[in-house]
């Protein structure tokens, strides 16, 4: 394939003044004589061989559910590209980052009605605790946490990071019946928050919103198996989010998320974003600054008010299901379910 030289500019130093430098298979080479480097026309970053868009391709596959042997396959027939599972790791983890720094800038709408629910996810070889903020009005996921424990400290957490995300304390957060969200968000919020547990999929109001969505990321999430690390499962996660608010269309809103929450954001899929990933990063949205929260503490009395509403409310559910109250932990490691045992049966011959 004949290149124009004319076109070609070199992506180290910009200079016009190139040379044929021969070819490897089809694709052409140049040589810049004002850095001295060698360079090709391919759409490429610096000190990268593979396309932008074949490495856009391979991160959205991967964010679709595909595993790294699935996209090594995928980019082989299509783009007759042999990659090995380190290079897409390595793409994998630099782009992601690069994204979740560029999406943090920006600062969504979202509603006054928060779902928060939690899920187990197994990523490198252990099972780990995936807490979940939503807003059910556009849909945006706005925090999500990897986490050992489901602890008190983990939904402060992950309520901090939400508030820092948009600046706004909703007026109402719907969670499951976990009772580290009782103190976890009158530790975050105080009163300014109603906090109202729900059932999963029973009678409206029902959490059935994020439970869905929860379905998806575990969907998404399987071939976070592979993965080295909790830090790096972490990356990748939060570069689902990224995926997930800006780039996939939600069924239901026939849009993504970050659109429906009002947020000017120029990229509207991976190769755009990476190909201008060092102009975003220095392009910063202006907004005004969010004030901090306040340290909030819970009293005695309150801590036993608490107490009390939490042990009327599973009284009068043990009541109504007829399966005896037991309290429940606050929290702790997600345990590994054992295979069921199979019975043996002998049998007779007639």
């Amino acid at each position: 394939m004949s290149v124009n030289i004319e076109v070609v500019t070199c992506k180290y130093c910009g200079s016009f003044d190139l040379v044929k430098y021969g070819k490897f298979g089809d694709t052409q080479y140049f040589w810049c004589k004002k850095c001295k480097r060698k360079i090709t026309a391919l759409d490429t970053l610096s000190k990268m061989q593979t396309s932008i868009k074949q490495i856009a391709s391979a991160i959205s596959m991967y964010y679709d559910g595909l595993s790294q042997n699935d996209i090594r396959r995928q980019l082989n027939q299509i783009y007759h590209l042999d990659r090995s599972d380190f290079a897409i790791y390595n793409w994998l983890e630099r782009f992601s980052k690069d994204a979740v720094e560029i999406t943090n800038q920006y600062r969504p709408k979202v509603g006054y009605v928060w779902l928060a629910d939690e899920t187990i996810i197994d990523a490198g070889g252990k099972q780990y605790w995936l807490l979940d903020v939503i807003d059910y009005k556009t849909r945006f996921l706005i925090a999500s946490r990897l986490s050992p424990t489901r602890r008190v400290e983990d939904i402060q957490e992950l309520l901090k990071e939400a508030y820092n995300r948009t600046g706004r304390i909703p007026n109402v957060i719907m969670t499951d019946q976990l009772e580290a969200y009782i103190y976890g968000i009158k530790l975050t919020f105080g009163d300014k928050a109603k906090h109202l547990q729900v059932k999963k999929f029973a009678d409206k109001p029902n959490n059935n919103v994020i439970e869905r969505m929860h379905s998806t990321i575990k969907e998404r999430t399987k071939v976070m198996r592979d993965l080295k690390s909790l830090d790096t499962a972490r990356v990748v996660l939060d570069g689902f989010l990224v995926h997930y608010n800006y780039f996939r269309p939600h069924e239901t809103l026939k849009t993504t998320p970050a659109n429906k929450a009002q947020v000017q954001f120029p990229y509207d899929n991976w190769e755009s974003l990476i190909k201008h990933s060092q102009e975003a990063k220095n392009t910063r949205p202006h907004y005004e600054p969010i004030q901090p929260l306040p340290e909030m503490k819970i009293t005695k009395e309150e801590k036993i008010r608490m107490d009390k509403r939490l042990y009327k409310r599973r009284k009068i559910e043990a009541l109504r299901t007829g399966i005896p109250y037991k309290p429940k932990s606050l929290g702790g490691r997600p345990r590994k379910q054992q295979p069921p045992t199979q019975s043996i049966r002998t049998f007779k011959d007639n």
